[in-house]
């Protein structure tokens, strides 16, 4: 059955990749369906829904049950050529009638409840985000409009399969328990989407920000985070994963009102901000070895060591021959002041900026100008915070 996405693709690697569409969709669909079903009386196969995108898609009603008050049906979630962990999955949608005038949206198992502040939802609500959650109360309330139904309505948004997956997903960071959230901005699903990520970023960080926490850690990965939990007295459950985008990461603190961000950091990531490439990700730039090698040169190195830098496969081996040339700690140097400067260069000097940087055979490998002071400040923040 086409389902109106056939035509919409994106190409990523030279590759033709299918879009999808979201939990947000799949719920407000299911609520469409069931609704119609309820107030009519008559059984559907599909439901048509708009998309704020602006796509209209045609989706599949499954594992309808209908009862006299009350009817339930499910949409199965594609997310296109999407890796995302939700695909495949059953959204339900259980529509009631009630004597109270209204409509009421809820959670059911596998939808994630709220357990902290800083997110769309009160602490207690359902994980249902806003512009889902817009969503179902706009096709339930045409509907209802479209059949003359005066009386109230109880929705109940349920995953069986939320359970398990939330907690593969980034929801237990966040305070989010028992399941997954209902997502989606634009209805549909954009393959690798970078905005997607970004803004998972963006959710996080304010979270931490709202709980008072004016100066973030900050970990490209898990290796910036296995090192902060092992090697520094810093506070890891506190620390945001930024994956590749340190510029993004940046920009969304300073519009937030943070106060500061240190980065910890494996060099093989972070060697780039010190050339001013804010997206770490090797698709976006490299650049590791010309960084370094330039940077050697800097220190005094002689030309066959940057000649050898250059013809290395990995920033370990690079690091192996500035130690041979007893020019690593030089280099280093260097390499951090410019990190500094970039790092400072992107907030336009209105935050206070620091990385700490690492390798997994040489550990630390130095850390940034203002670095120390970040440290000081958030082990009194984490002192202050621990208290109240």
């Amino acid at each position: 059955m086409k389902n109106g996405l056939e035509d919409y693709y994106v190409i990523r690697g030279n590759k033709k990749m299918r879009f999808g569409y979201t939990t947000g969709s799949c719920a407000a669909a299911a609520c469409k369906g069931a609704a119609e079903m309820l107030l009519s009386g008559q059984k559907l196969e599909t439901v048509s829904l708009m998309t704020p995108k602006g796509i209209l898609l045609t989706l599949e009603l499954k594992d309808i049950q209908i009862e006299s008050d009350k009817v339930t049906c499910a949409i199965q979630k594609d997310a296109g050529d999407d890796p995302d962990t939700t695909n495949g999955i059953l959204v339900y949608a259980s529509i009631q009638k009630t004597n109270e005038p209204g409509i009421i949206v809820d959670g059911g198992i596998g939808v994630g409840r709220v357990t902290k502040a800083g997110l769309s939802q009160k602490i207690g609500e359902a994980a249902i985000n806003p512009v889902p959650k817009a969503m179902i109360l706009r096709e339930v309330s045409e509907t209802a409009e479209k059949y003359d139904y005066e009386g109230g309505l109880k929705i109940v948004i349920s995953v069986p399969e939320g359970v398990e997956i939330g907690k593969k997903t980034f929801n237990p960071r966040l305070g989010i328990v028992g399941g997954i959230s209902i997502l989606g901005t634009s209805g549909i699903v954009e393959p690798m989407s970078e905005a997607a990520l970004v803004q998972s970023i963006h959710v996080e960080m304010k979270q931490h920000f709202l709980q008072g926490e004016e100066y973030i850690l900050v970990t490209p990965g898990n290796y910036g985070a296995d090192y902060l939990r092992e090697h520094m007295d810093l506070p890891y459950e506190k620390n945001i994963k930024c994956s590749n985008y340190v510029g993004e990461t940046i920009d969304m603190a300073v519009d937030m009102g943070v106060k500061g961000i240190l980065f910890i950091a494996h060099i093989g990531k972070f060697v780039k901000v010190a050339a001013g490439i804010m997206n770490t990700h090797s698709h976006s730039a490299d650049g590791r070895m010309e960084v370094l090698a330039s940077n050697a040169i800097r220190a005094g190195a002689p030309l066959e060591c940057a000649k050898e830098i250059l013809d290395a496969s990995t920033t370990d081996e690079a690091l192996e021959i500035l130690e041979r040339y007893q020019i690593l700690q030089g280099t280093m140097k260097e390499i951090l002041d410019r990190i500094q400067f970039y790092l400072n260069h992107r907030s336009y000097e209105q935050i206070l900026l620091g990385a700490v940087i690492f390798n997994n055979t040489c550990g630390y490998l130095g850390q940034t100008a203002d670095t120390a002071e970040l440290i000081e400040k958030i082990s009194a923040q984490n002192g202050r915070l621990s208290k109240e």
